[in-house]
């Protein structure tokens, strides 16, 4: 199966155009394309139907024969606390943590060791 980061470059090629000629036609950043084509990050809806429309194809072809766990997989240490804590656990944590600081998390995990 392909991830949608290899049907992008797939169509791309086909279309005979650049990274740089997608990045510019799609108006995103080359390096964020080449993360996309590369499945090191994922597109969200709204970037992949920006993508479909500069390769002038469905984005429903993008998807198509996507692998659902390709360009989404997680680490594997972050895969095995979250199986260890329990997805339930882990999203309030994660949920809870996502808008402090780094040093005030810091401060925190400190406090919580003493």
């Amino acid at each position: 199966m392909a991830t949608i980061g290899e049907n992008i470059r797939k169509y791309r090629i086909d279309k005979g155009m650049s990274v740089e000629e997608l990045a510019l036609r799609s108006r995103i950043g080359t390096h964020k394309l080449e993360q996309y084509e590369e499945n090191e990050l994922t597109p969200s809806l709204q970037v992949l139907l920006t993508i479909s429309t500069a390769l002038d194809c469905p984005a429903s072809e993008l998807m198509e024969h996507a692998n659902p766990t390709g360009p989404c997989q997680l680490d594997p240490e972050l895969h095995h606390l979250i199986n260890t804590m329990g997805q339930k656990r882990a999203k309030l944590i994660l949920k809870k943590t996502q808008d402090i600081t780094e040093a005030d998390f810091l401060r925190i995990m400190g406090n919580l060791k003493g």
